[in-house]
């Protein structure tokens, strides 16, 4: 075709087949461990696949490979790399005698085993009958398992029945028994791929709820610490006081927030593994074998609490980051009305002292009119008299002063106002 395909249209046409099931031909064994390795270890699990391969020369997987399948001989192995774990999945086909004995990660070399990138997180066996082995009942049925209370459902349109005890064993794996009545391979390998989903992602759900555990008793304090401030600010009189609130309130809402994004990405994490594990499990179809507690009940009596834990925190946690923001809100605007008022007196005070000064200066002006007629009077007193003396043209020296006063002192306090004018009222410069 002449057309122009989008440069992503062949990877995401692949994705749609990326990890798929397995065939698995009944009787087998399967035996599954999950690795939580984090987001930057592919490398690491590819390195270590690629010695595994070498040992039973085996092709090794691509290097940028994020599954990989093969056949090893005595097993066959299934391996997936996902965002924080990698999955693998050993499957021997053919009969047994014993459901839990010689199972296939009996298989793989010890050393490997031992040296497995990351930190196991779910690991399982799963042994598949067929319907033509004789059903098994009671002591029988306990026996496999240990004895322990076994839980188990009918599965996918009561083609399957499942049995656990959802108990570690001695060898720190779960075990698994499905009696195969009329599953064809295709579909036994959709059921056992479920399975292990469902497995590991509650087992990576569940790994919220330690940190919401921890976090529970630091929010109380938080939450504690807030009533504590909104108590105190509700009988503050003072703006020291209140100041003194705010910086504790700042130091509740930046704990607050560190505490959420420490949690953060675990919890939206465990939100989509849950979502995940409730498609897997109704995607099992799953139903109830009379007198036996079902599988999915069984598991969700723990796993719904576990996540209402981690959710109710979050509520929490949301809810006192908005009291933390309103009482913030608040104290700020009891703090900024304060400084107001403080404002409001300061420039009444600085009003009252300006008009006070403006009196002043008026005084000191009138005296200055006065002291400096006085001494002008008094020069021009020198001179009337010397004129007096020398030409004596008749006139009283007191009645020339009298009458110079009025114009001494117009004169001066005309003088006064002009230099006063021009002190406050300076010309502007172009």
């Amino acid at each position: 075709m002449a057309f122009e395909e989008h440069p992503l249209r062949a990877e995401l046409t692949a994705e749609m087949n990326a990890r798929p099931h397995a065939v698995i031909l009944a009787p087998a064994q399967i035996s599954h461990i999950t690795c939580v390795t984090g987001e930057e270890s592919g490398d690491a699990d590819r390195e270590h696949l690629k010695a595994l391969c070498q040992s039973f020369k085996v092709s090794a997987p691509a290097a940028s490979a994020s599954q990989f399948d093969a056949d090893f001989g005595p097993f066959r192995l299934k391996w997936e790399r996902h965002t924080e774990f990698s999955a693998y999945t050993l499957i021997k086909e053919g009969g047994f005698d014993q459901p839990f004995k010689g199972l296939p990660v009996g298989e793989v070399p010890s050393d490997w085993l031992d040296a497995l990138p990351g930190k196991v997180l779910t690991a399982l066996h799963i042994s598949i009958e067929t319907g033509a082995t004789p059903e098994r009942e009671g002591a029988d049925l306990a026996g496999l398992f240990d004895n322990n209370s076994i839980v188990g459902a009918n599965v996918a349109d009561k083609r399957a029945t499942l049995w656990t005890d959802y108990q570690l064993h001695t060898d720190g794996f779960l075990r698994f028994l499905i009696r195969n009545c009329d599953m064809s391979a295709s579909s036994l390998g959709r059921l056992v791929k479920r399975l292990c989903e469902m497995e590991t992602y509650r087992m990576m759900a569940m790994l919220a709820l330690p940190p919401a555990r921890e976090a529970r008793p630091v929010i109380a304090d938080l939450e504690q610490n807030l009533s504590d401030i909104l108590q105190t600010l509700a009988f503050s009189d003072g703006t020291d006081d209140e100041q003194r609130l705010l910086e504790q309130l700042s130091k509740v809402a930046a704990e607050t927030e560190r505490t959420s994004a420490s949690l953060n990405y675990r919890f939206s994490a465990s939100r989509a593994y849950q979502e995940l594990v409730e498609q897997r499990a109704d995607a099992m179809r799953v139903e109830r074998i009379t007198g036996v507690q079902p599988l999915t009940d069984y598991m969700m009596t723990r796993f719904a609490p576990a996540m209402e834990t981690r959710d109710n925190l979050t509520r929490r946690i949301e809810t006192l980051s908005r009291r933390v923001a309103r009482a913030s809100d608040l104290l700020r605007t009891r703090v900024d009305v304060a400084l107001e008022a403080q404002n409001r007196d300061l420039l009444q005070s600085m009003d009252r002292r300006a008009k006070l000064q403006l009196r002043l200066q008026q005084t000191v002006e009138g005296l200055s009119v006065v002291a400096v007629s006085y001494y002008l009077l008094g020069l021009l007193g020198y001179i009337v008299k010397g004129v007096h003396d020398t030409y004596d043209f008749g006139f009283d020296t007191d009645v020339a002063l009298m009458a110079l006063l009025i114009p001494v002192v117009a004169l001066v306090w005309w003088g006064v106002h002009r230099v006063r004018d021009a002190v406050m009222n300076p010309p502007k410069s172009d």
